[in-house]
């Protein structure tokens, strides 16, 4: 899947929030999952690559790309959503927007050592109970251990996660 990097973004709304897509980057270490989570350019909080709708662009197609540009990571990419969560986006202007993330699976095969953020974020694998333990969004934080739970069986009943 390309992704065009001259797409225009567009906002969209559900529900009374604004909907963002959100890839959560994974890997398999030997038994152990592993989470990658990046840091937020302005607080630095952990969190996962999101990002906008971007027009004729489908969700988890914008998911891949927001992985690609802040966490430098390409792989597979599910086409449906693993979960979502809400949370409220800071503005500028002190401001809070009400945010509903669709999260998307991306088990990552490969890892860029220069991307488009590189300079204003960090990234980290971590296993399950620490990413976790470090972000801040409990519905994230429910949604990581749900997948965990989810990767766990499949990988019981000898199937690989999406």
């Amino acid at each position: 899947m390309s992704v065009s990097a001259a797409s225009p973004r567009k906002v969209s709304s559900r529900r009374g929030a604004e909907v963002q897509y959100a890839a959560l980057p994974y890997r398999m270490a030997g038994a152990t999952l592993e989470i990658l989570l990046i840091t937020s350019r302005r607080t630095h909080r952990w969190i996962i690559p999101k990002g906008w709708p971007i027009d004729g662009c489908t969700p988890h197609a914008c998911a891949a790309r927001e992985a690609l540009e802040e966490a430098g990571v390409t792989g597979e990419i599910g086409e449906a959503p693993v979960g979502h969560f809400r949370y409220r986006k800071h503005i500028r202007d002190g401001s809070d927007l009400p945010c509903r993330v669709e999260v998307f699976a991306l088990k990552v095969a490969q890892e860029q050592d220069v991307w488009a953020e590189k300079d204003a974020r960090q990234r980290r694998w971590c296993t399950v109970g620490v990413a976790a333990a470090i972000v801040d969004e409990p519905q994230l934080r429910l949604l990581i251990l749900k997948f965990d739970a989810r990767v766990a069986r499949e990988r019981k009943h000898g199937r690989a996660p999406d």
